[in-house]
């Protein structure tokens, strides 16, 4: 990889960039403030290019600097040249530098997935080149099956969770069902969707039950499971449980009429470990 300044006029965006919609995202400055910036510090991050067969150079990395560079007039452009990249790496280099911005568009990032794994013809391979899991990976793709409609309203806002209660919502109904469905299900956090999904195991006439259960707050409650990691250790880790409030979920989940001796054993392991954790 060697630094070279290269025309304005012969860099082109590169039909395999993993990001399309470069408005998505509130994290990120826009186009206007990322030239401003240029403007006034420079480019500190060139752009990576591959050259062309008709001599041009097209962006894997950087679309939005070359945007920038485009309304400040900056010309040449400082760039890193890649010679040694076939369409699979650059769509794996494109992928690995976005993927994980909070700021890229879900259906970017699942159709950067997709790509790639109709390429590698494996989750496995496309875990290993993006540095997610197989089921992360599974869960994007998942999300090119929604009815169109639905894949307009994605965004970035909803995060990893909200990723996750429409690619089980993909999973688990399609068509208009699925529309049916996510209207039905949208004014619940996506935690709570995925659970109605999950618990009404595709069957549509179990829904409305589902959903009032779900509004009587049934499902408003901290797991500790392999489908959610361990919830209430996070939440006692970064202090959003008191001590106070753990001693009483405990109680809650140990109480009965009698309390047996194994119930007293498991309160006092639930203070001692609230203090190993939280305390200190």
């Amino acid at each position: 990889m060697r630094q070279v300044d290269i025309p304005l006029n012969k860099l082109i965006v590169s039909t395999l960039n993993a990001r399309k919609n470069l408005s998505a995202g509130q994290e990120d400055s826009g186009i206007e403030e990322l030239a401003s910036s240029i403007s006034q510090q420079g480019l500190l991050s060139p752009p990576i290019v591959r050259p062309t067969a008709d001599g041009k150079f097209e962006v894997l990395v950087g679309q939005r600097r070359l945007l920038a560079c485009r309304k400040i007039g900056l010309d040449p452009v400082p760039c890193l040249i890649r010679d040694d990249l076939d369409d699979t790496d650059a769509v794996a280099l494109s992928l690995v530098e976005n993927v994980h911005r909070a700021d890229m568009h879900p259906l970017d990032k699942a159709h950067a997935l997709k790509a790639l794994y109709d390429r590698c013809q494996s989750y496995e391979r496309v875990a290993e080149v993006s540095a997610w899991s197989v089921s992360t990976v599974r869960k994007y793709v998942k999300l090119l099956a929604l009815p169109e409609v639905l894949q307009q309203r994605l965004g970035t806002s909803g995060g990893p969770a909200g990723v996750g209660s429409l690619a089980r919502l993909a999973s688990t109904f399609s068509d208009d069902e699925a529309i049916e469905v996510y209207d039905r299900i949208s004014g619940f956090t996506p935690r709570i969707q995925e659970e109605i999904l999950k618990r009404s195991d595709g069957d549509l006439d179990a829904i409305d039950d589902l959903v009032e259960e779900a509004q009587e707050g049934a499902f408003n409650i901290r797991h500790c499971g392999a489908g959610y990691g361990c919830e209430i250790i996070r939440d006692i880790v970064q202090r959003r449980l008191s001590q106070s409030d753990f001693e009483k979920l405990v109680g809650e989940a140990t109480s009965s009429e009698a309390s047996s001796s194994s119930d007293v054993g498991l309160r006092e392991a639930a203070c001692a470990f609230w203090k190993a954790l939280a305390v200190g």
